[in-house]
């Protein structure tokens, strides 16, 4: 059989969910894999890692049939079994401990392994018919959300593809060039083209702020102080449009007051920059009519994270960057499909009585926390998909401590032989994104895209959505979405949802569903109750710590400062060659990265003696860790940057990096605070081999 192109989309990501051309080989495997050069946004451009993706789906380490542990939690030790026998198991411990201390005992646990939205969240249609303990979804988007909402009411924004179309560009709080390298393709578009200006605001000298004209790297938290000091020089120096503020938000002149005295050397003491710069960029900013922000999740991943992205996403609304083309900004597009997912998740079965459990939080939930848990009974039966909490999640020490119990049973359901599959009873193969059926939308861009099913998966490889049926049979779970195949959900969710069926969507291979400039740029109003941006949120309305949040655009000091017995301020940020422990697996990206690594000043180090590549070892109250230290004056004293979430066993001792970061919710809603750790930090002796006898 010859080799084949065909067209797929990359479930790894959610800002760029890329479209994809895919060579398959003789119909059985994966060879070459491109973005596709006719999609408007992916433009062809792809990251290594999924150029490469034929390793990864043909890996010799891939699961391919359902396992039993036999040793200990963590051992990885296994004996093969039928899938009747894995899921009949999976099915009696459920009903059992249902029976025995109510259904919330059982908790399907998942996020973002795959974008799929039916392999993704279909997990909760068995949550909802069978009345399991529900999920709340913050690990990754709840705290930027929440605080782009706040003032624009939804999450939407500007076409990216007009980021080439702009004079200046600041990219704040996101990592591009590795983490949304389609993002750099249409800056570098608008560079050459226009001589557009680079700006990157990042407390790190990462891999985009080593190309872009201008890099600001702040504290870490402190990016809300900056934007009020923007702000204040727009007002102070004529930049802002009054005209514009006066017909799109809520109260300017409440605003102006509120920031005469957030200037540029009030905001120098607190993010460490120095004034003139502070007061160059200001400038820039404020002349520049098609300024176009892409925000990102860094910044916000703080205890002050939702308050930090309300004041950055009110820049444009004060000097009125919206009314222009290649102006105004993005955080995502996720609120802007309208997908109706009904069918999908089973929202006619959701009962609201039934508690909802803080996924950031595991640790806490599996250690009997009743902050969390409430008056309901302890978790006793997980069902894990799409994730690896051992590894990713905070507090993972505390996670592991929850895993330990005797009295808690684990089904995982995976690719590899991941922390969490290691210390699980029950580990389930899973298929990878060329061997099923989905549906994909995307934050970073505004196409919807359907990924079929290229090749057969190995062995006895089933997907999430075969598995959830398997369970839901054995266990009474009735409803329509267990009966039907994954693209036949694919094209009721679309229809239900005003789009065309599947078959159309498959031949036009994409949907671009980006709304006419007026309404991408809010030109006919925000959707917000009054219509209106809003520089004073009702932030009662998101979320039950609203109490804490500032009543306008401001520095919010609730982070987790550092302090005489933890000194520094670690950022846990995104490397190039993985994607949180995805594609860790692989020898390529792990040479790339070489091993786990903490970027420190020079200063701090000369301090600590400590070499380029000597050991050190970080800690706070949560825990410690080891890694090796390199050398960069890329960020102010004080601040370590540690990238990648690389797997427990690539450290010293068998503990990840998140053995320091805090589960604590960040406010007003909840959200995982990765970026606001404090630790201390020692040089680490190195052993001295013993002298033979």
């Amino acid at each position: 059989m010859p080799s084949t192109v065909a067209a797929s989309v990359c479930p790894h990501d959610c800002p760029s969910t890329c479209a994809l051309s895919v060579e398959v080989v003789d119909g059985v495997r994966i060879g070459a894999v491109r973005g596709a050069a006719d999609n408007s946004y992916t433009a062809g451009v792809i990251c290594t890692k999924v150029s490469r993706y034929a390793e990864r789906i043909h890996h010799p380490d891939r699961l391919t049939r359902p396992l039993l542990r036999t040793g200990p939690r963590g051992s990885g030790q296994f004996r093969c079994i039928s899938w009747n026998e894995a899921l009949d198991r999976i099915a009696d411990r459920f009903g059992h401990d249902a029976a025995a201390f109510g259904s919330e005992a059982v908790w399907p646990f998942y996020f973002a392994g795959t974008m799929g939205l039916v392999q993704r969240d279909g997990i909760n249609r068995l949550r909802h018919v069978m009345r399991y303990s529900r999920q709340k979804l913050t690990i990754c988007t709840s705290l930027p959300e929440i605080g782009w909402i706040a003032g624009a009411g939804q999450a939407r924004g500007a076409d990216p593809r007009e980021m080439a179309r702009s004079d200046l560009i600041v990219v704040w709080g996101g990592n591009p060039v590795s983490t949304q390298v389609n993002v750099m393709t249409h800056i570098a578009r608008a560079r050459k083209e226009r001589g557009a200006t680079l700006v990157v605001i990042d407390p790190y000298r990462s891999p985009t702020a080593a190309v872009a004209d201008i890099h600001l790297a702040p504290r870490p938290g402190t990016d809300a102080a900056l934007a009020c000091a923007v702000m204040h020089v727009a007002f102070r120096d004529g930049y802002a449009d009054r005209d514009y503020m006066r017909a799109y938000t809520d109260c300017p002149d409440r605003l102006e007051a509120h920031l005469r005295d957030r200037g540029p050397a009030w905001a120098a003491g607190v993010t460490g920059l120095p004034v003139e710069r502070i007061e160059s960029f200001a400038a820039l900013y404020g002349r520049t009519q098609r300024s176009f922000i892409r925000i990102g999740y860094g910044f916000a991943r703080s205890r002050n994270g939702a308050a930090a992205m309300h004041a950055v996403s009110c820049l444009p609304a004060v000097t009125g960057a919206w009314k222009h083309e290649g102006g105004g900004a993005l955080w995502s597009n996720r609120g802007m499909y309208g997908i109706n997912k009904m069918l999908i998740e089973g929202l006619d079965s959701v009962d609201t009585t039934i508690r909802v459990l803080d996924m950031s939080r595991i640790g806490s939930v599996l250690t009997g926390d009743r902050t969390e848990l409430g008056d309901g009974p302890p978790v006793t039966a997980m069902l894990i998909q799409n994730q690896n909490p051992l590894d990713v999640c905070p507090d993972s020490n505390r996670v592991r401590r929850g895993f330990s119990r005797d009295d808690l049973f684990v089904a995982t359901h995976e690719q590899f032989m991941t922390e969490t599959a290691k210390w699980s009873d029950i580990v389930l193969p899973a298929t990878m994104f060329l061997e099923h059926d989905d549906l994909y939308q995307a934050g970073g861009h505004s196409h919807l895209q359907i990924g079929r099913k290229l090749i057969e998966p190995p062995g006895e490889c089933r997907s999430n959505h075969e598995v959830l049926q398997g369970l839901a049979k054995r266990l009474g779970a009735r409803h329509a979405g267990f009966e039907m195949t994954a693209m036949e959900i694919v094209d009721a969710t679309l229809r239900a949802s005003g789009y065309p069926g599947a078959d159309e969507l498959l031949a036009r291979r994409w949907l671009d569903a980006m709304p006419p400039f007026g309404k991408a740029h809010f030109l006919d109003g925000f959707p917000t109750p009054d219509k209106r941006f809003h520089f004073a949120p009702d932030w009662r309305a998101l979320g039950d710590q609203h109490g804490v949040m500032p009543p306008l655009p401001d520095q919010m000091d609730n982070v987790e400062s550092a302090h005489p017995d933890a000194p520094f301020r670690l950022m846990t940020s995104p490397a190039r060659s993985f994607l949180n422990t995805s594609f860790t697996e692989m020898a390529y990206t792990r040479k790339r990265e070489g091993r786990p690594t903490v970027l420190m000043h020079p200063a701090d180090a000369r301090r600590c003696g400590i070499t380029e590549g000597g050991k050190v070892r970080l800690g706070n109250v949560r825990g410690e860790v080891v890694l090796h230290a390199s050398l960069s004056e890329g960020q102010q004293e004080g601040v370590l940057v540690a990238e990648s979430v690389w797997p427990s066993d690539a450290f010293e001792g068998g503990i990840g990096i998140n053995a320091l970061t805090s589960d604590d919710p960040g406010p007003p809603w909840g959200g995982a605070v990765f970026h606001d750790t404090a630790v201390w930090l020692r040089a680490e002796a190195a052993e001295v081999p013993l002298a033979a006898e």
